[in-house]
């Protein structure tokens, strides 16, 4: 009788360990470390795709210049979000890891994706919804595809054996942490098991030219169930976050071999999927019949894409000794940053006020270029004056109280023009940085945050 062989296994990072750790060497997270079951195949064979792609060429050293730098042709999905955001379609042999809340979208997104893709043979895995469930998910989509095939198994080697038959074009996996292959003992979702079904796809995507989709869960502090390496080993990671009480959903890139991580794709929850929207701003803004106080409009950018976003804030008499910040969709350290250039540069005093923000329509924004309309919106309240609802704002403010210059900024004057609005206030030292072209809006240039109040106010 052969000997059970374990190893600890640190839950974070996935460092193996032959016996248990206090603290982990690898990520320094105390108390992680959990014994798992191991039994490595010593037959595995390592050519399992040995006859699956005949004109695959034998690996071989050559110099750099000897490979040519053609352009890779990529499976060009009909959604132009997720077009978008994996930087122009989905390359073959890429690996792709979407993680997400439960609940959130995930399946029926991918889902939806391979039921639009006539021409190519896709392979849907599921191990988590029978299909019976899938049937009904795909009529209430209302979608129809001759080329899309459905598998639910768990099993690594079975899932193998399927693939070599059907030979697809694109494999979804749903979900990466509900697979297990026979070379660990170990249970489904452990580390593990993880690390090697993963390994075991990506060995398959590269060899084959066939790309994956995994969707995997998210722990609840937001990062990715299953080991760190996980993230590493894939080409692109994407996640899909928003919340739940909100029609719209986010879909960011972490990490992409293939394109900018910058990128974001904006989806709507409808009964019939998820649908793209096409024109972000005039959501994000909300349309009021009256001037209300607190509420600045700022023009910012995620990616390549310019937003125009509504900032809303509450300042209100503290009844406590301390008073309160609470913000959703900003950071609370820059709010306090902003706080103090006003309380310092303005005279304001914040010191003794409670102060609440919000960005409107569930989003979290990262862009120094929304300092400005947050400070305005900050005054506005405090001086309980209503904004004028046809200007924006564009510009980072630093510690002396100087409204500094942000990047590209003729995109986002132009997108402030095609909504509707007559003024945007920019930093002064942005005039070398635009063109000489004529916008109808009325752009307005800044220096110091005095001036903008005097201005304003």
């Amino acid at each position: 009788m052969s000997k059970v062989k374990t190893a600890f296994f640190c839950q974070n990072c996935g460092y193996e360990s032959v016996k248990w750790l206090g603290q982990c060497p690898s990520c320094g997270q105390w108390n992680t470390f959990v014994e798992e079951l191991i039994q490595k195949d010593t037959l595995k064979d390592n050519n399992i795709w040995k006859n699956y792609n005949q004109d695959k060429r034998a690996n071989k050293i050559v110099t750099l210049n000897e490979i040519s730098s053609s352009e890779e042709k990529r499976i060009i999905t009909s959604d132009a979000e997720l077009n978008r955001v994996l930087g122009g379609g989905i390359v073959p042999g890429s690996i792709i890891l979407v993680a997400g809340e439960p609940g959130i979208g995930k399946s029926t997104l991918f889902l939806q994706n391979g039921l639009h893709l006539k021409d190519t043979v896709v392979l849907y895995i599921s191990g988590e919804e029978s299909e019976q469930q899938i049937k009904m998910r795909a009529d209430r989509l209302k979608l129809m595809n001759e080329n899309f095939y459905l598998l639910t198994e768990t099993s690594v080697q079975v899932i193998f054996q399927e693939i070599k038959k059907l030979k697809p074009q694109l494999v979804i996996i749903d979900s990466i942490q509900t697979l297990q292959t026979q070379h660990i003992d170990s249970s489904p979702g452990s580390v593990s098991q993880i690390r090697e079904c993963a390994a075991e796809f990506q060995r398959f995507a590269k060899e084959t030219n066939t790309p994956v989709i995994l969707i995997g869960h998210i722990t609840k502090d937001g990062s990715i169930a299953g080991p760190k390496i996980l993230e590493h080993m894939v080409d692109t990671v994407l996640q899909f976050e928003g919340d739940r009480h909100y029609a719209y959903r986010i879909l960011r890139t972490l990490k992409n071999r293939f394109g900018s991580t910058a990128e974001l794709g904006i989806y709507e929850m409808t009964d019939e999927g998820m649908r793209g929207v096409l024109n972000p701003s005039e959501i994000l803004i909300t349309q009021k019949e009256e001037h209300l106080s607190g509420i600045a409009i700022a023009a910012t950018i995620e990616g390549l894409r310019p937003l125009l976003i509504e900032v809303q804030a509450l300042v209100t008499q503290s009844v406590y000794g301390t008073p309160q910040r609470t913000v959703s969709g900003f950071d609370l350290r820059r709010l306090q940053l902003l706080l103090a250039v006003l309380e310092k540069r303005g005279g304001f005093h914040f010191g003794v006020k409670d102060v609440f923000l919000n960005i409107a329509g569930g989003l979290k924004i990262e862009d120094p270029s929304i300092d400005l309309a947050v400070l305005c919106a900050l005054l506005s309240s405090y001086e309980d004056v209503p904004l004028p609802q046809n200007i924006c704002f564009a510009g980072e403010v630093g510690l002396s109280g100087e409204i500094r210059a942000v990047n590209k900024i003729e995109q986002r004057i132009a997108e402030a023009e095609k909504l509707g609005f007559e003024k945007i206030f920019v930093s002064r030292y942005n005039q070398k940085g635009l063109s000489k072209q004529t916008f109808k809006i009325e752009v307005v240039m800044m220096s110091r945050v005095e001036e903008l109040y005097r201005y304003l106010f």
